[in-house]
């Protein structure tokens, strides 16, 4: 078998095992983390925007 070593968020996220962590603070953490994502994409969306020049008059006429 071929392990590949851990990740650094893999590392991160195994520490958390050790805790007890609150149903509530779960969720919090959770919607932390889509939020971060959602907003990583955005901004390579927005990149792509300017780097292609796309406006809003371009999407409505899509």
């Amino acid at each position: 078998m071929n392990s590949k070593p851990l990740s650094n968020i893999q590392q991160e996220l195994l520490n958390l095992y050790e805790m007890d962590i609150d149903e509530k603070d779960l969720l919090h953490i959770k919607d932390y983390l889509a939020q971060f994502f959602l907003q990583k994409a955005i901004d390579e969306a927005d990149k792509i925007w300017d780097v292609k020049n796309y406006s809003n008059e371009l999407m409505d006429e899509w």
